[in-house]
């Protein structure tokens, strides 16, 4: 195309109408898949849940869906163990690495979020769901001292949107509910969500070293600390990359950026802080 008026009119609508077109295609798409999930014809996963296996040649097929005997034992161990009285996904994790089981996707060693994967998913109770979730742009940032993400997230739809789809159950619903009872407790118990001590910069701290945020740290002897997450971040403890960043007293930080902040205005003001200790 030159650089005539007339070419470049003409690039802008043949560009104008294959957008038009690109966008059809996409939401024709996004329909014919919600009909066959409506019609119980296709699976909602692209990769198959650990503890089944589909027929190679038709694998997004509900009626080719079989229980793997080992994977399906390996799942119900893995609900017991967790529903023991000192059970925590940490020692579940550790466990099966261990024991030298694969994960599910042939790695040599379980992390925490694929086991709570695996605790959080339906399908293992017969009933697999499609349309729980819509993808929006990232918003927020690991830390201060990182940029926002280019990728993205998804967020949760109302539960009268998904579409439920009938699968062999592993598990039964009993045991579920109870896993599904006890993660939420540990969640109310989180470090994350620890209100035994106002923390003034919750959030707002990032570690100077490793550049993660921190989270607030109460001890029994009454001290209060902000926390590299990378020290207790079992990921980084496994491949020798532990943040050895000191703890910084919750106390003394709160009290110099806060009397920083109110000496200048008289007031407070919402910061961000990046310390380095």
């Amino acid at each position: 195309m030159s650089d005539d008026p007339h070419d470049q009119l003409l690039l802008q609508i043949r560009g104008a109408v294959a957008e038009y077109e690109r966008t059809l295609i996409a939401d024709r798409m996004r329909r014919g898949r919600l009909t066959k999930f409506r019609a119980g014809k296709l699976t909602p996963w692209s990769r198959t849940p650990y503890g089944y296996r589909v027929d190679p040649d038709h694998p997004r097929d509900p009626s080719s869906l079989q229980v793997d005997l080992t994977e399906s034992a390996i799942v119900l161990q893995m609900f017991a163990w967790y529903l023991e009285a000192e059970g925590t996904l940490y020692r579940t994790a550790k466990r099966l690495t261990d024991m030298s089981l694969p994960s599910p996707t042939g790695q040599p060693r379980w992390n925490m979020s694929t086991v709570r994967g695996i605790f959080k998913n339906p399908a293992y109770t017969g009933t697999a769901y499609t349309n729980r979730s819509r993808f929006v742009p990232a918003k927020r940032r690991r830390s201060a001292l990182e940029p926002i993400g280019k990728g993205g997230s998804t967020t949760p739809c109302p539960p009268e949107d998904w579409i439920p789809i009938n699968v062999p159950a592993i598990v039964s619903q009993e045991i579920f509910d109870q896993v599904q009872a006890k993660l939420a407790l540990n969640l109310q118990m989180s470090p994350r969500n620890n209100k035994t001590h106002s923390y003034l910069l919750r959030g707002l701290v990032s570690c100077g070293q490793c550049h993660l945020s921190t989270t607030g740290r109460s001890l029994h002897s009454g001290y209060h600390y902000y926390v590299c997450r990378g020290r207790t971040d079992s990921l980084r403890i496994s491949l020798g990359q532990r943040c050895i960043a000191r703890y910084i007293p919750a106390d003394q930080l709160d009290d110099l950026v806060w009397n920083g902040r109110t000496e200048d205005t008289g007031h407070p003001k919402n910061c961000k802080l990046k310390w380095s200790y």
